[in-house]
Protein backbone atom coordinates (compact mmCIF):
# COMPACT_ATOMS: atom_id res chain seq x y z
CA UNK A 1 0.00 0.00 0.00
CA UNK A 2 3.05 2.10 0.87
CA UNK A 3 4.29 1.76 -2.83
CA UNK A 4 0.76 2.75 -4.32
CA UNK A 5 0.74 5.77 -1.98
CA UNK A 6 4.21 6.47 -3.56
CA UNK A 7 3.76 5.90 -6.87
CA UNK A 8 0.51 8.17 -6.87
CA UNK A 9 2.59 10.94 -5.43
CA UNK A 10 5.49 10.71 -7.96
CA UNK A 11 2.42 10.43 -10.62
CA UNK A 12 0.66 13.50 -9.36
CA UNK A 13 3.98 15.33 -9.37
CA UNK A 14 4.76 14.80 -12.72
CA UNK A 15 1.68 15.44 -13.82
CA UNK A 16 1.40 19.16 -12.42
CA UNK A 17 5.29 19.51 -13.30
CA UNK A 18 4.37 18.60 -17.07
CA UNK A 19 0.89 21.01 -16.66
CA UNK A 20 2.76 23.87 -15.58
CA UNK A 21 5.45 23.54 -18.32
CA UNK A 22 2.90 23.13 -20.97
CA UNK A 23 1.22 26.08 -19.53
CA UNK A 24 4.34 28.27 -19.44
CA UNK A 25 4.91 27.22 -23.01
CA UNK A 26 1.63 28.45 -24.66
CA UNK A 27 2.82 31.60 -22.49
CA UNK A 28 5.92 31.63 -24.85
CA UNK A 29 3.98 30.64 -28.14
CA UNK A 30 2.06 33.88 -27.80
CA UNK A 31 4.88 35.72 -27.02
CA UNK A 32 6.60 34.52 -29.98
CA UNK A 33 3.67 35.54 -32.88
CA UNK A 34 3.77 35.63 -36.42
CA UNK A 35 4.52 38.80 -37.78
CA UNK A 36 0.74 39.01 -39.71
CA UNK A 37 -0.83 38.19 -36.10
CA UNK A 38 -2.39 40.62 -33.75
CA UNK A 39 -3.84 39.84 -30.72
CA UNK A 40 -7.86 39.06 -30.69
CA UNK A 41 -8.50 41.69 -28.68
CA UNK A 42 -6.33 44.23 -31.27
CA UNK A 43 -8.56 42.71 -34.35
CA UNK A 44 -11.03 44.70 -35.99
CA UNK A 45 -14.20 42.13 -37.53
CA UNK A 46 -15.97 43.78 -39.71
CA UNK A 47 -17.73 40.66 -40.91
CA UNK A 48 -20.58 39.24 -38.82
CA UNK A 49 -21.75 35.79 -37.84
CA UNK A 50 -20.77 32.97 -35.86
CA UNK A 51 -17.82 32.57 -38.13
CA UNK A 52 -16.71 36.60 -37.87
CA UNK A 53 -13.07 35.40 -37.24
CA UNK A 54 -12.43 33.53 -39.91
CA UNK A 55 -11.67 34.06 -43.76
CA UNK A 56 -14.88 33.84 -45.92
CA UNK A 57 -12.92 31.78 -48.70
CA UNK A 58 -10.31 29.26 -46.48
CA UNK A 59 -11.94 29.49 -42.96
CA UNK A 60 -7.97 30.97 -41.76
CA UNK A 61 -8.09 33.29 -38.45
CA UNK A 62 -8.35 36.67 -39.07
CA UNK A 63 -6.58 37.53 -35.91
CA UNK A 64 -3.52 34.86 -36.81
CA UNK A 65 -3.30 36.77 -40.65
CA UNK A 66 -4.84 40.78 -39.50
CA UNK A 67 -1.96 42.51 -41.09
CA UNK A 68 -2.73 40.92 -44.55
CA UNK A 69 -6.30 40.85 -44.04
CA UNK A 70 -8.69 42.75 -46.48
CA UNK A 71 -12.67 43.49 -46.39
CA UNK A 72 -15.24 44.48 -49.03
CA UNK A 73 -18.83 44.90 -48.95
CA UNK A 74 -21.18 42.71 -51.47
CA UNK A 75 -25.32 42.90 -51.93
CA UNK A 76 -25.12 40.12 -48.91
CA UNK A 77 -23.14 42.48 -46.62
CA UNK A 78 -18.96 42.55 -45.67
CA UNK A 79 -17.07 39.89 -45.79
CA UNK A 80 -13.44 39.55 -44.43
CA UNK A 81 -10.29 37.26 -46.06
CA UNK A 82 -7.11 36.82 -44.47
CA UNK A 83 -5.38 37.91 -47.33
CA UNK A 84 -5.14 39.63 -51.36
CA UNK A 85 -4.92 35.48 -52.32
CA UNK A 86 -8.55 35.30 -50.93
CA UNK A 87 -9.85 38.48 -52.34
CA UNK A 88 -8.92 37.78 -56.08
CA UNK A 89 -10.17 33.96 -55.46
CA UNK A 90 -13.73 35.35 -54.64
CA UNK A 91 -13.68 38.32 -56.95
CA UNK A 92 -11.77 36.31 -59.98
CA UNK A 93 -13.16 32.67 -59.78
CA UNK A 94 -16.44 33.19 -57.40
CA UNK A 95 -17.41 36.15 -59.52
CA UNK A 96 -18.19 37.50 -56.32
CA UNK A 97 -19.04 42.02 -57.18
CA UNK A 98 -16.54 43.03 -54.29
CA UNK A 99 -17.76 47.07 -53.47
CA UNK A 100 -15.21 48.89 -50.99
CA UNK A 101 -12.07 47.58 -50.82
CA UNK A 102 -10.42 47.89 -48.03
CA UNK A 103 -6.97 46.82 -46.18
CA UNK A 104 -5.50 47.01 -42.78
CA UNK A 105 -2.54 49.36 -42.85
CA UNK A 106 0.57 47.47 -40.93
CA UNK A 107 1.10 50.83 -39.17
CA UNK A 108 -2.40 51.69 -37.26
CA UNK A 109 -3.89 48.44 -37.89
CA UNK A 110 -7.05 50.13 -38.93
CA UNK A 111 -9.01 49.10 -42.33
CA UNK A 112 -8.08 51.84 -45.44
CA UNK A 113 -9.25 52.03 -48.51
CA UNK A 114 -6.93 49.31 -50.55
CA UNK A 115 -7.30 51.81 -53.73
CA UNK A 116 -5.14 54.34 -51.61
CA UNK A 117 -2.99 52.03 -49.59
CA UNK A 118 0.65 51.76 -50.64
CA UNK A 119 2.01 47.72 -51.01
CA UNK A 120 5.22 46.16 -50.44
CA UNK A 121 5.23 43.14 -52.17
CA UNK A 122 7.99 40.54 -51.63
CA UNK A 123 9.20 41.07 -48.66
CA UNK A 124 10.98 39.08 -46.37
CA UNK A 125 7.87 38.54 -43.64
CA UNK A 126 6.26 36.17 -44.37
CA UNK A 127 3.18 35.88 -46.66
CA UNK A 128 -0.14 34.45 -46.23
CA UNK A 129 -1.74 31.85 -48.81
CA UNK A 130 1.30 32.79 -50.84
CA UNK A 131 5.07 32.35 -51.64
CA UNK A 132 4.99 36.32 -52.29
CA UNK A 133 4.21 38.19 -49.53
CA UNK A 134 2.09 41.41 -49.79
CA UNK A 135 1.40 44.13 -46.51
CA UNK A 136 -0.30 47.36 -47.04
CA UNK A 137 0.17 50.66 -45.58
CA UNK A 138 -1.35 54.03 -45.46
CA UNK A 139 1.43 56.25 -46.04
CA UNK A 140 4.17 55.88 -48.63
CA UNK A 141 7.01 56.95 -46.15
CA UNK A 142 5.78 53.74 -43.94
CA UNK A 143 5.68 51.25 -47.13
CA UNK A 144 9.27 52.67 -48.20
CA UNK A 145 10.40 52.16 -44.63
CA UNK A 146 9.32 48.69 -44.06
CA UNK A 147 10.62 47.67 -48.11
CA UNK A 148 13.91 49.23 -46.97
CA UNK A 149 14.41 47.13 -43.94
CA UNK A 150 12.66 43.63 -45.49
CA UNK A 151 13.05 44.03 -48.68
CA UNK A 152 10.14 44.16 -51.39
CA UNK A 153 8.84 46.56 -53.67
CA UNK A 154 6.39 49.38 -53.04
CA UNK A 155 3.48 49.25 -55.43
CA UNK A 156 -0.18 50.48 -55.59
CA UNK A 157 -3.36 48.26 -55.15
CA UNK A 158 -3.89 46.91 -58.89
CA UNK A 159 -0.23 46.13 -59.36
CA UNK A 160 -0.40 43.46 -56.12
CA UNK A 161 -4.02 42.38 -57.49
CA UNK A 162 -2.02 41.43 -60.47
CA UNK A 163 0.67 39.85 -58.34
CA UNK A 164 -1.88 37.77 -56.65
CA UNK A 165 -3.28 36.88 -60.07
CA UNK A 166 -0.60 34.73 -60.59
CA UNK A 167 -0.72 32.54 -57.51
CA UNK A 168 -3.54 31.19 -59.68
CA UNK A 169 -2.12 31.21 -63.16
CA UNK A 170 1.24 29.72 -62.28
CA UNK A 171 3.07 32.53 -63.30
CA UNK A 172 5.47 34.50 -61.37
Amino acid sequence: MKQFILISTIFTALLFTACANSASSVKADTNRMRFQSVPVEQATLLQTGTEKDSCVICGMHLPTFYKTSHAADTKHGTRQYCSIHCVVEDNELNKTDLKNLRVVDVTSLKFISAMDAFYVVGSKKPATMSRTSKYAFAKKSDAESFAKEFGGKVMKFYDAYDVATKDFTGKR
